[in-house]
């Protein structure tokens, strides 16, 4: 089993906190050439791991009281809710400044994942159920007859991805990372 760190933004950790998001897509990289993935690559290694394997959630943070250890750390996941307007105000007035991602040390994650299954696939090849399984969800003055998981995901992946040339349009292989929350 190998331990392997994947960053998530601020409204997907709180979906794998409630329990609504148990799969990922990350574009392969480099793209693969040609039509069919499988003769391009005979046995494809995931970077996000294998079956058994584990990963530690990299997420938005904050290191309190320097001169504490154990260390205290706040997440920015937390503060997107309602009800949280006063712990975002004391960080500020306390002078603490929220710390990207990439820079959060394995000790501050208070997630860990067991990676399930990974397979490849294109991004437009996405099931309802797989929409799902990313955490989407009905906007709260959306109709609930008129909820479609595709094309919801499809508006956050564009939003995540379409600025790094990975649009929803140009239907990029992907890896799908299946996985529960230990």
């Amino acid at each position: 089993m190998k331990e392997r760190p994947i960053l998530f933004s601020g409204p997907m950790v709180r979906a794998i906190l409630e329990g609504r998001k148990t799969q990922t897509r990350r574009v392969i990289k480099p793209q693969p050439v040609g039509s069919n993935y499988r003769i391009d690559l005979k046995k494809p290694v995931c970077p996000y791991g294998r079956p058994g394997d584990r990963l530690w959630v990299r997420e938005t943070f904050v290191r309190f009281d320097r001169s504490h250890w154990p260390p205290k750390y706040g997440y920015k996941a937390d503060t997107l809710g309602p009800g949280f307007e006063e712990s975002e105000q004391a960080r500020k007035d306390l002078g603490y400044k929220w710390r990207p991602s990439i820079f959060m040390p394995r000790a501050a994650s208070r997630l860990d994942l067991e990676v399930l299954g990974v397979r490849v696939e294109r991004i437009q090849e996405i099931s309802s159920e797989g929409a799902m399984d990313e955490g989407v969800y009905k906007k709260i003055d959306q109709p609930a007859n008129n909820f479609l998981p595709i094309p919801a995901f499809r508006e956050l992946w564009d939003s995540i991805n379409a600025k790094r040339g990975f649009a929803w349009e140009s239907n990029p292989w992907v890896w799908v990372v299946d996985f529960r929350k230990l």
